[in-house]
């Protein structure tokens, strides 16, 4: 189940809002300028799939968001480290990297078909805490800092959508922000 919860940045403790209720979701996401939307990610692949097989499966839903947004670039990642100790082997520098706080130039835009992901925004005072699940589109504006946690055994499929044809470029704030809050295997 997706769930939204609000922290004060200085206090990890209190939660300010929690929710998993989809319309309270959206509606505390849009009123800070995120979309977030539930699709039907009913198409049969899962965490481990290629690119082409998931990027075929879900075509139709790809190009009407290209279509509507312009974006240049689509990729998948699809990653599961449950049984897998090649791909277990790579988890630690993969999530590190993704666990530092940091922006990007464009929108950041992932559709969830398979798995979860915890998405941490860090809008002025706030920390929205997003666990997104299979079915979720999430899209932070351009040079919004955040994090991204895929847990210890990630098993997940993300689409992700750029404006670049370069993909995914991280620009790292420095800040230790992320090192305070949730991680998902902790939620």
């Amino acid at each position: 189940m997706s769930t939204l919860t609000i922290y004060a940045d200085s206090n990890p403790s209190a939660p300010l809002f929690d929710s998993s209720s989809p319309a309270e979701i959206a509606n505390e996401l849009n009123k800070a300028g995120i979309r977030f939307e539930q699709w039907q990610a009913s198409a049969s692949v899962k965490a481990g799939d290629s690119q082409e097989v998931v990027l075929a499966a879900y075509k139709s839903d790809v190009d009407k968001l290209i279509a509507e947004q312009g974006y240049q670039t689509v990729d998948v990642i699809s990653l599961d480290a449950t049984d897998n100790p090649e791909v277990q082997a790579k988890v630690p520098e993969l999530r590190a990297k993704f666990l530092s706080e940091h922006c990007h130039n464009e929108d950041e835009v992932r559709f969830f078909v398979d798995g979860q992901g915890l998405f941490s925004l860090h809008l002025g005072d706030r920390v929205y805490e997003v666990l997104c699940q299979k079915g979720d589109l999430i899209s932070v504006p351009a040079n919004t800092p955040h994090w991204f946690d895929m847990g210890p055994r990630p098993k997940f499929v993300a689409i992700r959508f750029f404006n670049n044809t370069e993909g995914w470029v991280a620009h790292f704030t420095g800040n230790a922000i992320a090192d305070s809050f949730s991680r998902l295997e902790s939620r």
